[in-house]
């Protein structure tokens, strides 16, 4: 009382109650005696409340009574209206179920204040090195910037948080280390300089706090990012992504909105524990808009489309990417707001003899190993990037497959239980009749992620792409394969568990 008196809290209290019912209607709480259930109401914390309250002269038993009374009522009421079905309409259309998981709203700023910030964006020291950054990766040779010169993607996500935070004054974010240090991978540095301790601070170690805390100012009207540092420690905050960020929407009837962008870096180079790729886990979960982009125009459309909408996104990030350059977009990274639509594949590179269709970094393996199969073998390729994972629009897939024939779909994801395979199988179902091979899957290896000097025996390189195709798609004159895709190794890793 002291704490809170001197202004000192917050204040957590650990309290022992009593629960006097059963868990559920069929616990008939026979583990209870009925002395047990006695001693504990004789003590009951609202009982002796009251009664202290009355002691004390702040309150009379019979205005207890009547708050005791209309506590009841209301219940009573609210019930009554519950089950009601002039006031409560049972759904006549189940399919009102899935339109009711997006809200798919577009909204500039969930405040109608000023945000706060400590200096005009123009003088931020970030943005001020960032306009001086070559915004395609490419000089007018042809030949790659210099590292130090290219706008790379941690600026591409960077430009677009920053935009946010000057136009709407509910958005905050927090995560491990995210404030001076600018996070682990150097996305948030410079916003330290832009924003006030409550817009932007460091959270505990403590990844389910992250996300519910999260989940709990959206609910309450606010635009957040929180961030989890490696993609590994989502389990940590398993309820909250996977039970509660995708439910509050559909579960209010539309009246919450979940305008939270959970941002989750991939790694690699650290072993078992920090270099898993989950991205299957979460695109499992309805209710969730989840996207991996791996260049910078798509990481800032992306980011902007997520920021400006109000539904939960999982925002994947590749510590494979971060400081790539945009190879692809004509011109570069425009300085402006844009935004890229959820769900729409980008084809990357064109090509009519087979389709790499690709989730995350691989796309850069992909690339490469076209370019040896164009200059080798004379086999025009198509690569594609998903981009998003949910929601996913097939038709320039299929359009693609109507060309080439044949397709890889993949991704640094394990292969087993990946979404990698349920591409796969909806591709070899709605594009059957223009396959002339079966749909080839291919992720990383069914182990534990090893150390960093083994990680290319364990994620797909890019003369796995050409394994593929000579043992299960086509034959390649006269290849050497260096990994094993027959019948009998598929079979045999299977019965193994690897």
């Amino acid at each position: 009382r002291k704490v809170l008196e001197e202004k000192r809290g917050p204040v957590l209290l650990d309290v022992l109650t009593y629960r006097y019912s059963g868990h559920s209607p069929s616990d008939a709480s026979s583990y209870r005696t009925k002395e047990e259930v006695e001693a504990w109401e004789a003590q009951d914390c609202i009982r002796t409340y009251g009664e202290q309250l009355v002691e004390a002269g702040v309150a009379t038993s019979q205005e207890l009574d009547v708050t005791r009374e209309e506590i009841l009522k209301l219940i009573d009421e609210l019930f009554r209206k519950a089950i009601d079905e002039t006031i409560s309409p049972r759904m006549k259309n189940p399919d009102v179920i899935g339109d009711m998981m997006f809200s798919n709203g577009s909204v500039d700023s969930f405040s109608d204040a000023k945000p706060e910030v400590l200096i005009p964006m123009e003088e931020n020291p970030r943005v001020k090195r960032i306009a001086a950054k070559e915004r395609f990766a490419f000089d007018a040779d042809g030949k790659l910037y210099s590292k130090m010169k290219q706008y790379q993607l941690r600026d591409a996500i960077f430009e677009a948080i920053i935009d946010r935070f000057y136009k709407d004054a509910s958005l905050i974010a927090y995560g491990e280390e995210n404030r001076d240090w600018g996070g682990a991978f150097a996305v948030y540095n410079g916003l330290t300089e832009s924003l006030p301790y409550h817009r932007l601070f460091n959270s505990p170690i403590s990844e389910a706090s992250i996300v519910g805390t999260a989940i709990g100012y959206a609910m309450c009207g606010g635009r957040v990012i929180p961030e989890i540092m490696y993609c590994d420690f989502i389990g940590r905050a398993g309820d909250e992504i996977f039970n509660q960020l995708p439910k509050w929407q559909a579960m209010s009837g539309n009246v919450l909105q979940m305008p939270v962008v959970v941002r989750v870096s991939v790694g690699s180079k650290y072993g078992a524990q920090h270099s898993q790729d989950w991205t299957s886990l979460v695109a499992h979960i309805p209710g969730i808009k989840v996207c991996f982009p791996v260049t910078p125009y798509d990481a800032k459309g992306l980011m902007n489309a997520a920021l400006q909408g109000t539904d939960p996104v999982v925002f994947f990030e590749s510590q494979r990417a971060y400081d790539v350059g945009e190879q692809f977009h004509e011109g570069g990274v425009p300085e402006g707001y844009y935004e890229i639509p959820f769900g729409e594949p980008d084809v990357k590179k064109e090509g009519s003899d087979i389709t790499f269709l690709t989730v995350g970094h691989t796309l850069y393996p992909a690339l490469t190993a076209a370019k040896e199969l164009e200059e080798k073998y004379g086999m025009s390729v198509e690569v594609i990037d998903a981009r998003t994972l949910v929601p996913f629009n097939y038709e320039k897939v299929i359009a693609s497959v109507k060309k080439t024939g044949k397709i890889i779909i993949a991704g640094d994801a394990t292969a087993r239980g990946s979404f990698l395979n349920d591409l796969a199988s909806n591709v070899s179902q709605l594009a059957f009749d223009w396959l002339d091979a079966p749909v080839a899957v291919l992720g990383s290896r069914n182990w534990i992620t090893p150390a960093h000097e083994l990680e290319s025996a364990f994620f797909p390189q890019p003369s796995w792409f050409l394994d593929l195709i000579h043992e299960r798609i086509q034959p390649l004159e006269n290849y050497i394969p260096g990994q094993n895709f027959t019948d009998g190794e598929m079979i045999r890793r299977a019965k193994n568990g690897v």
